[in-house]
């Protein structure tokens, strides 16, 4: 009887915690050219993760009242060093599922690992490997669609800093299926149909061409010029292709921002701009207010 008042205190306080996310591999087998490493343990410090030679989705799923088909494969920086799995990571996740939008946060390979030894050759590259990893959580979304209550023609990337290259990465090398590839998930489209670029680094390899994903770009004014001043010049470059662009540049915020809870000014309600972009785009419906 106890315990019964226990949990319907927590239920009433909204503290009783869910289960833990799912973790899906990309490759159950291991990632092509990973198989060998594939089982060792990742290198965690703090909210910072390496030494990832086994890329997963971990998979934040919204209430099925709430689902709004809508799906977001989310990528954190890290300088390609590491990733900065909470606030860039299942800080988004979470916050997209709260609001109806499934979210798998992608531990993709990293092209200068800090759990490599200094001046030793780095295994992977992130317009390679990390690249690769981002197509193919792509394509692991649209194969499971169905179980996990997604539209197909509605699932996107999200990647933040160094996570923002690979995700544009992905839409400007846009894979289609491959109809002959013995795996099956590999006869699935690798191409996002939009992209959330939040200050993205590398701005200046950002080549847009007509037909490409629609693209949400978002950053801080206090950001490094390259970043700041080269996502306006992006802006432009996409609408010269003819590609829907939105362009939000915070004023008083810089680099990092991503979700955080302590975070009240107006960069941290960027997620809230994001929301209204996919409905804007069509790939949700907004709940009635």
């Amino acid at each position: 009887m106890k315990l019964t008042k226990i949990l319907l205190t927590l239920l009433a306080a909204g503290r009783l915690l869910a289960a833990d996310p799912t973790v899906v591999p990309l490759w159950p087998a291991g990632a092509p050219g990973s198989e060998a490493r594939r089982n060792e343990p990742e290198k965690v410090v703090g909210s910072n993760v390496s030494n990832i030679h086994q890329p997963t989705l971990t998979v934040y799923l919204p209430a099925k009242e709430l689902a709004t088909g809508c799906a977001v494969i989310v990528a954190p920086g890290g300088g390609h060093a590491r990733l900065a799995i909470q606030h860039e990571g299942y800080n988004v996740a979470q916050w997209l599922a709260d609001h109806g939008i499934a979210a798998f946060v992608l531990k993709y390979r990293l092209g200068k690992d800090d759990a490599n030894p200094a001046n030793t050759p780095q295994p992977y590259a992130w317009d390679v490997q990390g690249l690769a990893d981002t197509q193919r959580a792509l394509r692991l979304v649209r194969a499971r669609a169905t179980e996990w209550h997604v539209n197909p023609a509605a699932v996107g990337v999200i990647g933040f800093s160094a996570g923002g290259e690979v995700a544009f990465l992905s839409a400007m090398r846009a894979e289609p299926g491959l109809p002959d590839a013995t795996d099956p998930i590999d006869r699935l489209s690798a191409r996002p149909d939009f992209q959330g670029l939040i200050y993205p680094g590398k701005s200046g390899l950002i080549q847009p061409v007509k037909g490409a994903p629609p693209v949400f770009l978002a950053a801080g004014y206090n950001d490094r010029p390259d970043i700041s001043e080269g996502l306006a010049k992006v802006y432009l470059l996409f609408k010269a292709a003819g590609v829907p662009a939105e362009l939000h540049l915070y004023a008083g915020a810089g680099h990092g921002f991503g979700i955080r809870a302590t975070d009240k000014t107006p960069a941290g309600a960027w997620p809230v701009r994001f929301q209204e972009w996919l409905a804007d785009r069509k790939f949700l419906t907004l709940p009635a207010k």
